[in-house]
């Protein structure tokens, strides 16, 4: 029988601890072989220790980390590697694929660069052209045009700059590639062709796959073998199909209940008075020829020798949308599409190259700065990544009274009883222990559940959601749905919802519209979209969509 291509034996890893606190192991006893060319899906909720996993098998822990047991790539020590023998064993051996991508990629240098920093590096021997080459093939394969080989990172939505995270991890074609959270913020198809792409590789280099997700759907499509895990431990482990159609852990049931739920659940559907213009409802927003435009910035080489001029990247193309009261309107389509933009540009977060945005009967577009911000307290947002919006200097209760204060809406002491009221009703009690953390000290799921509150202490008419659940597990990311459709009627709320994932369109949202390219190809009921589907992008979209009952089904 062929030796492993890993070996993790009784791994334990263990975060710095004061000396009067037991040891609390992040990682507990873990021990698993991964073979070439498998793929191993690793599951379980936030703050199971997944990661920590990932990058203990690199040796990416601070030296303060306490790490036990044996790690063994090749049936060679990794624990036992010289500092010169780590570097080349990571990016060329292994290769890890971070979740957050804008953390990784260096503000100051251009997308090629990068490339080509990574492939100097590792392969001197490649002359500049020959890098460039391998560079932007590489990059082509992930949907990114060599014509962006000159911008910078904050020059690319999330989900290109996570291709391009993937990019620098495939450079070096590796022999196991970790992949944390690789495709979450991606759209679904290209999710499907990076997952394509990468177990191909599996298969044609011989290449192994860690791939750490919550998303159970995808990992049954793309994975051989699957591990659980939750408190550190691995519960269930087995091939991917025989799990998902028998599970035996107790947990590993409530994780494919909680995806199901999601998967086959209901659409909802509003009210036809709160949807149609026949029967003059007025909108609440009402977006009309809506233009984003933006040049590159090209150097004077570049410019003295092409003929076509400046290009333009049109983020938001000509968009026409009326959003309802208390409708939930799903914005979806692919990374890069211009749905984020479309959503700070309705907020006046960024101005409009052209066209208007009303707002409770208001041309947003002509008013003063000021004249703004007394609208955007009717106006709040709920981000994607709730740690990266969030002052880790402000307790949970100074950050949801903070637009109280400076909207002056509330003394400090009427902002405390109301921040303590919507602790409550969000779900973070007891209040009073909430109101004093910091969100360091939350898991995923509660900070987004503070960044909810913190949008709703206003008691804004429209919440422009930005994947607000992309970064949760399927058992919490159904909890934050459940509550914002609860406080959605509670307060009267109007949802603009923006999302990659069509499932959790499907579940929470009354209409659907496509966006592709800056612009809207599809418009309409959400039960219409999904059971007879007319542009082909749409149709696109929902065949690349992995469905987590095509895989398995529990009993």
């Amino acid at each position: 029988m062929p030796e492993p291509l890993l070996s993790v034996k009784n791994l334990r890893v263990a975060y710095s601890r004061r000396d009067d606190q037991a040891v609390t192991w992040s990682v507990d006893d873990v021990s698993f072989d991964l073979n070439r060319g498998e793929r191993l899906g690793l599951v379980g909720e936030s703050g199971c220790g997944k990661s920590t996993l990932g990058r203990a098998v690199m040796r990416l822990l601070s030296p303060d980390v306490q790490v036990e047991g044996q790690v063994l790539f090749e049936q060679k020590s990794v624990f036992d590697f010289s500092p010169a023998q780590l570097r080349t064993f990571r990016g060329e051996a292994i290769a890890l694929i971070f979740q957050d991508p804008m953390t990784r990629l260096n503000p100051l240098m251009t997308i090629g660069n990068h490339c080509l920093e990574t492939l100097k590096a590792h392969r001197p021997e490649l002359s500049l052209k020959e890098a460039k080459d391998r560079a932007i093939a590489t990059l082509e394969a992930v949907n990114i045009p060599a014509k962006r080989w000159s911008q910078y990172p904050h020059e690319f939505s999330g989900g290109m700059r996570q291709r391009i995270a993937i990019t620098l991890a495939l450079l070096l074609d590796p022999k196991l590639i970790v992949a944390d959270e690789p495709t979450t913020s991606l759209d679904v198809t290209v999710s499907a062709q990076i997952l394509r792409e990468l177990t191909r590789l599996c298969s044609e280099r011989n290449m192994g796959l860690i791939l750490i997700s919550h998303d159970l759907a995808m990992v049954g499509e793309y994975c051989d073998r699957i591990a659980v895990m939750h408190n550190g431990k691995f519960v269930e482990t087995g091939q991917t199909s025989t799990v998902f159609q028998n599970p035996q852990h107790e947990y590993t049931r409530s994780l494919l209940n909680a995806a199901l739920h999601l998967h086959t659940g209901p659409t909802t559907s509003a009210p036809v008075a709160a949807i149609s213009s026949e029967n003059a409802v007025v909108p609440l927003l009402r977006i009309s020829n809506l233009k984003q435009h933006y040049t590159l910035e090209e150097n004077f080489l570049a410019q003295l020798f092409r003929n076509s001029g400046k290009q333009t990247i049109r983020a938001v193309d000509n968009i026409n949308l009326e959003l309802y009261p208390g409708e939930t309107l799903g914005l979806v389509g692919e990374s890069g599409c211009g749905k984020s933009t479309l959503s700070r540009t309705v907020l006046q977060l960024i101005r409009p190259t052209g066209g208007s945005v009303e707002f409770l009967g208001q041309d947003l577009t002509k008013l003063s700065r000021q004249a703004i911000q007394q609208q955007r307290r009717q106006m709040q947002m709920v981000f994607q990544d709730p740690h990266a919006c969030l002052n880790p200097m402000m307790t949970v209760g100074e950050s949801i009274a903070d637009p109280l204060l400076i909207h002056q809406l509330a003394t400090p002491t009427a902002a405390k009883a109301e921040v303590l009221k919507m602790l409550e009703r969000v779900g973070l009690t007891p209040a009073e222990e909430y109101y004093q953390r910091y969100p360091k000290e939350l898991s995923g799921g509660q900070q987004q559940r503070v960044a909810i509150a913190r949008a709703l202490i206003t008691r804004p008419k429209l919440v422009i959601c930005d994947e607000p659940v992309s970064m949760l597990d399927a058992s919490v990311q159904a909890q934050v749905l459940e509550l914002m459709q609860g406080l959605k009627e509670e307060f009267n709320l109007t949802y603009l919802f923006i999302t990659h994932d069509l499932w959790v369109a499907r579940f929470f949202c009354d209409r659907i519209a496509v966006m592709q390219a800056g612009k809207i190809v599809e418009l309409g009921k959400t039960q219409d979209i999904f059971a007879n589907p007319q542009h082909p992008y749409t149709q696109t979209l929902l065949q690349s969509a992995p469905l987590l009952i095509k895989i398995g089904n529990t009993k």
